[in-house]
């Protein structure tokens, strides 16, 4: 059989990364859990545990590893997202539903070649999101918005990646990780007062956004059963010129620097266990990390300092286990916990964006259906999580609480194929 990839199905896969956009996603903070189905199927851990085409997403030196394949996957997405208010002066108490769109489809696929014995290629495409609100009945109706309120953010990444063997146990990467984020905000005029630029705050469609930035990647085989790795991807810049009213720095929206490292164990030749630490730096992100205090100190939305979402930086501690059943079926289980990125005294901005769950439990499987092709599938849940605010909601709206609620199901199937 040729190794060759069809031109036809590449040309295929290359057009689906057009219907990639209306993404969201099992979250940490807005940053996918895991990216492939295999390591989705493990609590997303992946650094030391290359398994597919898609390993350029978590870690690029898995590219080394793979050999020749080509992975397609897509999930289906259903969070749970609300909201409640109490104790307001302003007439806003009440609990308020965030789900005016329940689910969402995410395709991803990845690509990897093998040139020789030290240089492999891979292309990975994949998306971040979980920031979507549809709040058909207006949290901010007592302040006279008739329509509905909610925002949508989708992250779309292109990373080819090279990945080098410096021996036969150790290799580096690089990627280039070329990043698209679109952006949408409606049902936001009583915050209009306090922008710089009140007519670029809500309702004016989507806006998008294109930048770059590079991935690093190692992973090393310390011994026949330990295997060691570590990755890095720097912040990307990014601005929506529509919203300048209402992010800070007159728009400015960058994709967080995050790094991790990970832990592979093979103890014996039937099971693997693999353990993963990630930072994702949401406070070094202006529109995202900065709270809502310089509002209150009369800066407007939209200036230079000014507000944000007040998220915290997220650590990520990510276990995962595969235990090979037969030749043909490989099983998998994992559980992740991170930390709350949206402290309690922010949570009145945050209901805009209740990125607020911080525990993943994952199951999942793959079949081998012949010598070159295999079929894998997943089930995550990131249980049910609550922030009750407190000294949440400014005196000049009304004072009182805002509580924010997140719970996510997502269910992955993937097909894979050696070429």
């Amino acid at each position: 059989m040729s190794r060759r990839l069809p031109l036809s199905l590449l040309s295929i896969l290359l057009g689906s990364a057009s219907a990639l956009p209306g993404v969201a996603h099992a979250t940490n903070g807005y940053f996918a859990h895991g990216y492939g189905v295999k390591s989705e199927g493990m609590a997303g851990t992946g650094i030391a545990l290359p398994q597919d085409a898609l390993t350029g997403a978590t870690n690029p030196a898995g590219t080394a590893w793979v050999g020749d394949r080509l992975d397609a996957g897509l999930n289906a997405f259903l969070p749970s997202r609300g909201a409640s208010i109490e104790g307001n002066g302003a007439g806003l108490d009440g609990a308020y539903s965030g789900n005016g769109r329940k689910t969402f489809f995410i395709p991803e696929f990845g690509l990897t070649r093998q040139l020789d014995e030290r240089l492999s290629l891979g292309l990975a495409v994949y998306g971040n999101g979980g920031m979507n609100t549809q709040y058909d009945r207006s949290p901010f109706a007592a302040f006279g918005e008739t329509g509905h309120t909610g925002v949508n953010l989708e992250q779309l990444f292109i990373s080819p990646s090279v990945a080098y063997r410096l021996n036969e146990d150790h290799a580096v990467s690089v990627a280039l990780n070329l990043a698209w984020q679109r952006f949408s905000a409606e049902g936001l005029s009583p915050f209009t007062p306090a922008s710089q630029a009140p007519t670029q705050v809500s309702g004016l469609g989507n806006d998008s956004s294109v930048g770059a930035g590079v991935r690093l990647g190692w992973i090393g085989q310390l011994s026949p059963a330990w295997r060691l790795g570590a990755t890095w991807s720097s912040k990307i810049h990014g601005r929506f010129d529509k919203y300048r009213g209402l992010f800070a720095d007159q728009g400015s929206f960058d994709i967080p620097a995050n790094y991790g490292v990970g832990l592979a164990y093979q103890p014996s030749q039937d099971w693997m266990l693999a353990l993963d630490y990630q930072v994702i730096q949401y406070s070094g992100v202006q529109s995202v990390g900065t709270p809502l205090a310089p509002l209150l100190a009369g800066q407007p939305l939209g200036a230079d300092g000014g507000a944000g979402f007040g998220w915290k930086d997220v650590q990520v501690v990510k276990l995962g286990a595969a235990y090979q059943w037969s030749p043909a079926l490989t099983l998998r289980a994992g559980y992740s916990h991170a930390t709350q990125p949206v402290p309690q005294s922010q949570t009145f901005f945050n209901i805009l964006a209740p990125g607020v769950v911080q525990d993943h439990a994952t199951l999942g499987l793959s079949w081998k259906t012949g010598e070159r092709s295999e079929w894998s599938a997943f089930y995550g849940h990131a249980f049910k999580k609550a922030v009750h605010g407190q000294g949440s909601i400014p005196a000049n709206f009304g004072g009182g609480e805002a509580n924010v609620h997140l719970s996510e199901d997502v269910i992955g199937l993937s097909w894979g194929w050696l070429y």
